[in-house]
């Protein structure tokens, strides 16, 4: 009897959950941080107070806003002034990213799956959701590529939890000699495990007092327009980064049978094919 049949898919998430948090809790000045800057009263000097306590977390920061990420004319040494120029919300979302490595650690699983092959896979997608961003004018660059950094989280919970399992997952799924699956591995997931990547990403998010949009794109990122409409947006820009990525053979691409791009996903996203051709 398979284990889809034999257990709540909830409860196998929240197991599943409960078993990492001693290796998967967020640094507690990560948390602070998240906290600080859903505080609508909060600001930047806030900010800076906490930040100023972690001089890794401050070279992190000034790393990335000198990086060719933001393109700024002139160096940027002042934490303070980091803080102004990148906003409240990008330094949140690096302090996160600094903070995500540490989950994508296991070395290699199988051939056909490892850490490493998944970690760039989802840089692959955090860039292309940034860059499908800047190239329609939606705003949210740096929530969109903290977005795609974590959409696939879901299988480092399983790899971390249930190593054994997601090894059979992978036995189950079958693969061309180039690593493109011809059958499908969220059905594997749900085979053997009980649930799949998708539901252990949102629990997550969840766990971890992520903004809601996150849980949702960890949960739909494979049908954004299970979604209610007006909550699509970020989940559609990381289905579409997701399936570039793999078009690209950027790392890890098991999850995802078909690299083909919704022309209705497309759609939500006001996205003309010029665009996309753009992008990729």
């Amino acid at each position: 009897m398979t284990a889809s049949a034999t257990i709540d898919p909830r409860a196998v998430i929240d197991n599943a959950i409960k078993g990492i948090s001693h290796i998967a809790t967020l640094p507690e000045i990560t948390l602070k941080i998240i906290e600080l800057v859903e505080d609508p009263t909060s600001t930047a000097q806030d900010l800076h107070t906490v930040i100023a306590n972690d001089p890794a977390l401050c070279s992190r920061i000034l790393k990335v806003v000198n990086s060719a990420f933001y393109g700024l004319p002139r160096q940027i040494g002042s934490i303070n002034r980091a803080i102004v120029l990148l906003g409240l919300n990008a330094v949140k979302n690096i302090a996160i990213a600094a903070s995500l490595t540490k989950l994508f650690r296991g070395g290699e699983l199988c051939p056909r799956f490892s850490a490493r092959e998944l970690w760039i896979h989802c840089m692959a997608t955090a860039a292309g959701s940034k860059l499908i961003c800047d190239q329609l004018k939606l705003g949210l660059p740096d929530e969109a590529f903290l977005a795609g950094l974590i959409h696939d989280i879901g299988i480092m919970v399983e790899m971390q939890a249930m190593r054994d399992k997601l090894l059979k997952v992978f036995e189950e799924t079958k693969f061309t000699s180039k690593g493109e699956p011809t059958t499908d591995m969220r059905a594997a997931e749900i085979k053997i495990i009980g649930a799949d990547h998708t539901g252990f990403g949102a629990a997550l998010c969840e766990a971890w007092k992520f903004p809601k949009n996150f849980s949702q794109v960890a949960g739909y990122h494979h049908d954004p327009l299970q979604l209610p409409a007006g909550s699509r947006m970020l989940t559609s820009i990381v289905c579409v980064a997701d399936r570039m990525a793999a078009q690209l053979n950027y790392g890890f691409r098991g999850d995802l049978p078909t690299t083909e791009i919704s022309p209705a996903i497309c759609d939500e996203l006001n996205m003309s094919q010029p665009q996309l051709q753009a992008i990729q």
